[in-house]
């Protein structure tokens, strides 16, 4: 009987990927802290470098705190075109040099190496590879983990930081986990790392060792899945990521909850902002839109609706947000929200034919496509939507 060769699956990871763009760009940012976002009332930390984490700077930080935090960080305002390009050309650098690979975002992704060499040793000289080519032609660092499976892949790319690669043995993989973190696994989260620890379970080794029946009786089946994860049993496969997305969405983990209603929709527009110049840049449009949010308990409702023409627009993507949050707060009551995200799903095509009455929206469509060139050229700081008075969404 022939044997099946053991599995080398790979994560790799861009190392704080737009302060790297961003110091790619300006050699002279290098060393220094730098911090990537907004500097206006509202700003938020998009990426901050390793040197600013030291003082206690964070993604998805107030621009405000971490300045109190780091006076001398140096702040420079996101151009996510630019990193979308760096994105694109670092995904077509893993296709190159890995069979199989299947983008996890902008920033990162999965590649199965099985079988590349005796031993696995032409999976290790792929993911160099891949590192040279990253470094030489877009002059990143990208972090990458080896290992039998995802799940400790992407642990493994995390250790390997900054810009550093782990290759986990065949069969090594429950080993290197062991000693590490409870919440270095992806799958547990601050509710459930805290049950856990409360149980004394502190160490991913822990779990390894606990009754996965046991487990599966106090949490269901998560509980199932952490008996294998913790063993670094993951048989999930690499899918080919060239298929295109099925769904394109943001959300933000607030820094601290928030309970105003009228951020919560701000928030929301910011999103559709972002989630229409995906779908206009994809060419394409969406059938249904969906609202997540999370109370801090963490406590997740979704509502989704699906729209009788495809949409695009800004404003058409906001105004079913919104009118979907309004109906979720008609029947729950308002609560500190710590998550709140949109997105579109069901994609199809663009090409949707107007009217003779469909005036306003060629020219909300013409907005849209003349914000998306401002932000091209000029970053995505480079110009903002004004506030709309008297409508009842109170959009930006």
């Amino acid at each position: 009987m022939e044997r099946s060769l053991p599995r080398r699956i790979a994560h790799f990871d861009l190392d704080t990927f737009f302060v790297s763009v961003e110091r790619a760009r300006d050699p002279s940012l290098r060393g220094k802290p730098v911090l990537v976002g907004g500097r206006g009332g509202r700003g938020v930390v998009a990426s901050a470098s390793y040197e600013s984490r030291e003082y206690g700077c964070h993604s998805a930080q107030p621009m405000s705190q971490a300045l109190r935090l780091c006076p001398d960080a140096v702040v420079v305002p996101p151009d996510f075109e630019r990193y979308s390009a760096c994105s694109r050309a670092f995904h077509e650098i893993l296709r190159d040099c890995a069979p199989i690979v299947e983008p996890g975002g902008i920033d990162e992704a999965y590649a199965d190496l099985t079988g590349l060499g005796e031993g696995g040793t032409g999976a290790r000289a792929a993911a160099e590879r891949v590192r040279d080519r990253t470094r030489d032609e877009l002059d990143l660092p990208v972090s990458a983990c080896i290992a039998g499976s995802r799940t400790t892949a992407k642990v493994g790319s995390d250790r390997a930081k900054p810009d550093g690669l782990l290759v986990v043995p065949p069969g090594e993989d429950a080993e290197f986990l062991a000693p590490l973190p409870l919440r270095d696994l992806p799958l547990v989260g601050p509710r459930l790392g805290e049950q856990l620890t409360a149980l004394e379970v502190r160490t991913i080794g822990d779990a390894a060792a606990l009754d996965p029946r046991w487990l599966e009786r106090r949490f269901g089946k998560a509980g199932l899945l952490l008996a294998d994860r913790a063993r670094g049993v993951d048989a999930t496969p690499v899918g080919d990521g060239r298929r295109g997305a099925r769904s394109i969405s943001r959300e933000v983990t607030f820094e601290d909850d928030v309970i105003d209603l009228e951020e919560l929709r701000r928030t929301l527009r910011a999103h559709a902002e972002r989630v229409g110049a995906d779908l206009r840049r994809q060419s394409r449009r969406a059938r249904t839109v969906t609202l997540k949010l999370r109370w801090s308990d963490f406590t997740t409702l979704t509502r989704s609706r699906t729209v009788a023409q495809p949409v695009q627009l800004t404003d058409e993507l906001a105004g079913v947000g919104v009118a979907l949050l309004d109906e979720l707060l008609a029947r729950e009551r308002l609560r500190p929200v710590r998550l709140i995200g949109l997105g579109a799903t069901n994609l199809v095509e663009d090409a949707v034919q107007l009217g003779f009455d469909d005036g306003e929206t060629q020219r909300a469509a013409s907005v849209d496509r003349t914000i998306d060139a401002i932000r091209g050229r000029y970053g995505g700081e480079a110009v903002r939507r004004g506030l709309r008075r008297g409508r009842k969404d109170h959009r930006e």
